[in-house]
């Protein structure tokens, strides 16, 4: 899975306001400004998270946005899943419709376990959890393991 930096930009924001908390809403400004974020490109990502109803959004002086949900009830995948699409995607085709012949037979299988394997991961995670720093021991584990990796691959 490729995590594009539209993507990024948007689950920072997201972090940015479920960390606020704010019954006030928070002016896009702001979040450009505290995850260092091209404000210009930050609104059309606010716009396509606002479609997707994740976020509520005043007009005005006093205007901003908002989580419309409580952090706690919007996870990593819905934020993606609102700007990028499905989590794994196989060129544009549904899982269940793929088939391949001969050998390849058994793609279709690895394609759904990287699938449920992202999911996993990516819907336990919400945006409370990342603005508190408290990650599900799940996801600490997995991160641990690849530290890991990587340490040991770079001796």
């Amino acid at each position: 899975m490729r995590i594009s930096v539209k993507v990024d930009y948007a689950v920072r924001a997201m972090v940015q306001l479920a960390a606020v908390s704010s019954e006030e809403p928070v002016k896009a400004d702001t979040i450009a400004r505290a995850q260092d974020i091209p404000l210009k490109f930050l609104l059309g990502i606010l716009s396509d998270l606002k479609r997707a109803h994740l976020l509520r959004s005043q007009r005005g002086a006093e205007g901003g946005y908002w989580l419309a949900r409580p952090a706690e009830e919007i996870s990593l995948a819905d934020v993606i899943r609102a700007i990028d699409g499905p989590l794994a995607n196989v060129h544009d085709t549904s899982l269940a419709a793929l088939a391949y012949p001969g050998p390849a037979e058994h793609l279709r299988e690895v394609w759904m376990a990287v699938r449920t394997s992202l999911r996993s991961v990516l819907e336990v995670v919400c945006l409370a959890d990342l603005a508190s720093g408290e990650l599900p021991d799940r996801v600490q584990k997995l991160a641990a393991e690849y530290e890991a990796d990587v340490r040991t691959y770079q001796t």
